[in-house]
């Protein structure tokens, strides 16, 4: 069985499958995917969020607000305990920085509320999911200087080097790999693919976004996890049933599901 550990069921286009969440959750059964992270990007859609975790028994849930959300409430560690108490909440994010479009002194206001959001994972002792985008050091940095070692966490949708990826395993941070790897001009990632440790290695779609090759370019769902599994099979020289277990195992170890 597979684990798609980031994906956003709440913005996935369901017409093609039945016009609803379960139907896109069955489609990604078909396919060997039997658990789902429903990742949050903003208290004003957290609602929409849970209650698909709560719906169904294959799906868990975070809370947080995503670093280039600008719109809305703004998470205090208060918040983000009271949300993330709740029922079927794993994970706090996803957060982060995102330098592409913004920087400098700028960017404060991503760095508070990053630091926000790992005050409240340990608080909670719950993992952070992790976005980071042209902001590699002070991503790290910042998780040092918290202390994030202390929750540990998923650097999702990883496509930095293997520098970078060294540095946030030795905080406790699984590297969690999209659809990018499948993209021509992967290489790079693919090299970290192939040295991560067994044990601190995920999948996920981030869909409706990245859909991985053949589909690259096409709305992303669930059930396309089994594409990146495989590329990342390929890649380290394994059955994708490897995989498979493996990351399945590493998932239920991080959020300790048992």
């Amino acid at each position: 069985m597979l684990i798609d550990s980031h994906c956003h069921l709440d913005k996935v286009d369901t017409a093609p499958f039945g016009g609803s969440v379960a139907s896109v959750l069955d489609a990604a059964a078909e396919q060997g995917v039997g658990g789902f992270l429903n990742v949050c990007i903003d208290l004003e859609h957290f609602a929409d969020v849970h209650d698909i975790a709560l719906a169904d028994e294959r799906v868990w849930c975070s809370v947080g607000v995503h670093p280039t959300h600008t719109e809305g409430e703004e998470p205090t560690v208060e918040r983000l305990c009271a949300l993330g108490s709740q029922d079927r909440v794993i994970a706090i994010g996803e957060t982060g920085l995102d330098y592409y479009r913004i920087e400098g002194e700028g960017a404060d206001w991503q760095r508070e509320r990053f630091r926000t959001h790992i005050r409240a994972a340990i608080e909670l002792d719950k993992p952070l999911i992790i976005h980071t985008r042209s902001a590699r050091d002070d991503t790290l940095r910042i998780l040092r200087e918290e202390g994030a070692h202390r929750c540990r966490g998923i650097m999702h949708c990883f496509a930095e080097d293997w520098e970078t990826a060294s540095r946030a395993m030795d905080l406790g941070f699984v590297i969690s790999f999209s659809g990018i790897i499948t993209f021509k001009n992967a290489e790079e990632l693919r090299d970290v693919a192939r040295r991560v440790p067994e044990d601190m290695m995920l999948v996920e779609t981030d869909s409706p976004w990245l859909a991985p090759v053949p589909y690259r370019g096409k709305p992303n769902h669930p059930a396309l996890v089994r594409h990146v599994a495989e590329k990342l099979a390929e890649v380290r020289g394994v059955e994708p049933e490897v995989i498979a277990e493996r990351t399945t195992r590493n998932f239920r170890e991080l959020f300790q599901l048992g």
